[in-house]
């Protein structure tokens, strides 16, 4: 297992792109801890750290999109760099005039989020013109997913410190131009630099012309639904158990759990379809959350989150390839986007609903929400079978379908450096 990762990342470019990219998304992965941290630092509420927040992730929301359209059409140096450089300044701004006037504040929110760079979905762009083998790109996609969740984990902490060494506006400061690095090693590597997108169909819709896209964005918005309900639904079972660091405990199972399912899944090359795969990854995912309902003591809690987490970086790694398959041509990095949006739309939803099921039953309700929520992804990918299934192939001497840019049977990667 550790030595087929370790082939993967001696592949020139591979660990550098991989490092890059996680680094330059550093800031987005800590922006609502930090945001909040500085707003309380400037004797803000808790409220206005939750809009401004707010404002940062809906922003980002319609720019991932954007911005992906705009790397597969003028390629990625010309998009990342800029959009990294805009977004850091935005939370410049915000460190620099603090929460009066509150436009300012706003408006910087709204730079930042809308140019954070889409450099998750540009590096999924990249696997397959950088490694040799497709089982190797299935591997660096389920390296990928454990990758978020040990940056998801380090980031945090990082933030903290840079609170207490300095400030929280110092935080700030630092953490965006980390992230300006990141994305700076990634857009001057060659394989970034030499990247170019298949010529794309002139369609306003974009990458959302795919069918199985729209599938893949439905199951998703679930997915990211169940999770963002399990973050708050932990911190009602530590007050309900304690407080301390009870919900720390559950958190962290669920990312070990992710982080085990994630190493195991790439570590082997899997038969069948990726499509009918990633049903039953869905399927697994769901009967993982439903027992959380149950809210056992705290060890039994921590048991069952650790084992609800195994199979979310493997569904995440399957969901790619699927992706990869399935967007039309010259809109693969769009499409990625789209992904990664409406898994952190469907999250911050998952925030929301979860609290009055909290209010009205406890910490077990807010739990039942992340189940149905896991379920609801699975009824997305069994009712709609017929939009994802496999690309249609073309007949023999004809071009390749739409859905399907090579052509190709399993596993549908492309050869070369195009996307």
């Amino acid at each position: 297992m550790a030595t087929g990762y370790a082939e993967l990342l001696k592949t020139r470019h591979a660990a550098r792109l991989l490092t890059g990219t996680l680094v330059g998304r550093l800031p987005n992965a800590t922006a609502a801890l930090a945001v909040v941290l500085f707003v309380r630092a400037e004797g803000g509420s808790y409220a206005l750290a939750g809009v401004l927040s707010a404002v940062y992730g809906v922003c980002n929301a319609i720019g991932q999109p954007l911005l992906g359209r705009a790397v597969d059409l003028y390629g990625q140096p010309r998009v990342m760099l800029p959009a990294s450089v805009l977004s850091a300044l935005g939370m410049a701004l915000l460190a620099a005039v603090g929460l009066d006037p509150l436009w300012a504040a706003c408006a910087a929110m709204v730079v930042a989020g809308f140019f954070t760079p889409p450099l998750e979905g540009g590096l999924r762009a990249l696997w397959p013109g950088v490694l040799r083998r497709p089982d190797q790109v299935h591997a660096a996609y389920a390296l990928d997913a454990v990758a978020q969740e040990v940056m998801f984990a380090v980031g945090p902490l990082l933030v903290t410190l840079c609170v207490a060494a300095w400030s929280a506006g110092g935080a700030l400061l630092v953490i965006n131009a980390i992230g300006v690095l990141g994305a700076l090693s990634v857009v001057v590597s060659e394989p970034s630099r030499q990247w170019r997108s298949e010529p794309r169909e002139a369609h306003w819709l974009g990458a959302l012309r795919s069918p199985g896209l729209l599938v893949l964005i439905g199951a998703f918005f679930f997915v990211g639904l169940a999770l963002g309900s399990i973050a708050v639904a932990a911190v009602a079972y530590a007050d309900e158990h304690g407080g301390g660091m009870v919900s720390s405990w559950l958190l962290s199972a669920l990312g070990v759990g992710a982080l085990i399912g994630g190493i195991v899944y790439g570590a082997r090359e899997w038969p069948g379809r990726p499509e009918g795969r990633l049903r039953l990854l869905i399927g697994l995912l769901a009967l993982g959350y439903l027992p959380l309902a149950l809210a056992p003591g705290v060890a039994g809690m921590t048991a069952l989150t650790g084992v609800a987490g195994l199979f979310l970086a493997p569904a995440l790694a399957c969901a790619f390839v699927v992706v990869d398959r399935h967007a039309p041509n010259g809109t693969v990095t769009e499409a990625f986007s789209w992904l990664v949006t409406t898994f952190g739309v469907g999250s911050a939803v998952g925030n929301s609903v979860v609290g009055p099921a909290v209010e009205g039953g406890g910490s077990a309700a807010g739990f039942a929400v992340a189940g149905a929520g896991g379920i609801a992804a699975l009824l997305v990918l069994l009712s709609t079978k017929r939009f994802l299934g496999d690309p249609v192939q073309p007949k023999a001497g004809a071009a390749p379908a739409e859905n399907d840019r090579n052509g190709a049977v399993e596993p549908g990667f492309r050869a070369g450096r195009q996307a």
